[in-house]
């Protein structure tokens, strides 16, 4: 019988690197596109599979898929 280690399960449900959202401004088309992030920043990350204008989830510098355009709100505690 195979032991199970908890914690390794645990950590595998968690995405690795830090993970944002931005609007996509341009496919470069050359494997890479520009994205604005909600500070006004422009990044350029790897991956063309995000229409402009689209939201996108950015991870570790590579497009991961559309993100849905929601409203964005901060509420101080």
């Amino acid at each position: 019988m195979a032991t199970t280690n908890i914690w390794q399960q645990f950590k595998a449900l968690i995405p690795e690197g830090m993970r944002v959202i931005a609007t996509i401004t341009a496919n470069n088309g050359n494997g890479t596109s520009q994205a604005e992030l909600r500070d006004g920043s422009v990044i350029t990350v790897k991956g063309e599979s995000v229409s402009v204008g689209l939201k996108a989830f950015i991870q570790d510098g590579e497009i991961r898929g559309i993100a849905p355009d929601l409203a964005h709100y901060e509420v101080e505690v």
